[in-house]
């Protein structure tokens, strides 16, 4: 039975990969110091083969036995969290990567990196391939994740390179779905929210910023395949439809059947101008692309928030 070491298991994306390798037979540990993560997000698990360890991969990892595969997903993803946690994001990003190498080394383990589309920054070329370097600016108040995340694929490539650790890193575009935390900031969980209690939509800016958002389940497969790929270099997972915030918001007031109004507010100092993934090389060497359609994935993720905002 293979053993998979999850960090930041009770995360809303971390706790998709526990149900997702329970499913595919693996003892799974959850690893999260709960500091954005649940236990709530993993509470239903009823499986033997599931562990929770409550730790800060900051501090050194040990764990007994053989690790086959170990998934490093500890960071707070969203900028309401890095923003008001900026040390902790550089340190997981850092110190915590470094650990979770450490333990992969130590065990023989195939490492998953979760990187981010934001390594890209503020993007001079669309749609982003896995090539383009990124335009990042290093001292802006989202440099404490972008960074946080360009370091971790660097220290991560170290490993591959000097210690032949089987490395992954995937570049995680906009992803939404149920477990989304319902304060978490980002368009849709936002935009969800106000809608279902009859507050205004806040865009930023005039709204015409682009995103490409990416099905929970979708974005799980994609990791389950490059982990079990030959790819060590950087893979983009992400849905390539792209669309402005502004159509998004009128997207969620069709399915909420909302009165609300959309109104604007400043936009964030650094906020992308446009994100659209170049999923060339999943399609390629994954044989992967999304196949969850827009409004299959925002009804699933609806009815999640009108159970949340009744408890």
């Amino acid at each position: 039975m293979p053993r998979t070491l999850i960090t930041g298991g009770a995360g809303f994306l971390g706790s998709h990969l526990c149900e997702y390798f329970l499913n595919k037979g693996h003892e799974v540990i959850c690893m999260d110091n709960l500091i954005t993560g649940s236990k709530d997000n993993i509470s239903h698990i009823k499986n033997e083969k599931f562990q929770f360890v409550e730790h800060n991969v900051c501090e050194f990892i040990d764990l007994e036995g053989e690790l086959d595969y170990i998934m490093h997903f500890a960071s707070p993803a969203s900028p309401i969290d890095y923003l008001e946690l900026p040390i902790q994001t550089l340190k997981v990003g850092s110190l915590g990567t470094h650990n979770a190498l450490g333990l992969a080394k130590a065990k023989k383990s195939t490492i998953l990196l979760a990187s981010t589309s934001e390594v890209y920054g503020d993007p001079l070329i669309h749609p982003q391939p896995e090539e383009y370097w990124g335009n990042v600016n290093p001292i802006g108040p989202r440099g404490v994740y972008d960074e946080a995340k360009r370091f971790s694929e660097a220290i991560t490539m170290a490993y591959h390179r000097t210690h032949g650790i089987n490395t992954k890193i995937v570049r995680i575009f906009n992803t939404y779905g149920p477990r989304m935390r319902v304060n978490d900031g980002r368009a849709i969980p936002n935009f969800l929210k106000q809608a279902l209690t009859g507050k205004d939509l806040t865009v930023y800016g005039d709204g015409s910023q682009t995103r490409s958002f990416c099905f929970v389940s979708d974005l799980v497969e994609g990791l389950y395949r490059l982990l079990m790929s030959e790819q060590n270099y950087p893979v983009n997972i992400g849905n390539p439809n792209e669309m402005t915030v502004k159509e998004m918001a009128d997207k969620i007031l069709q399915a909420t059947n909302s009165k609300s109004k959309i109104v604007q507010v400043p936009l964030p100092e650094d906020d992308p101008k446009i994100r659209q993934p170049d999923i060339t090389r999943a399609k390629k060497y994954l044989n992967w692309e999304p196949v969850v359609s827009l409004d299959e994935g925002l009804q699933s993720t609806l009815e999640y928030f009108k159970k949340q905002l009744k408890t």
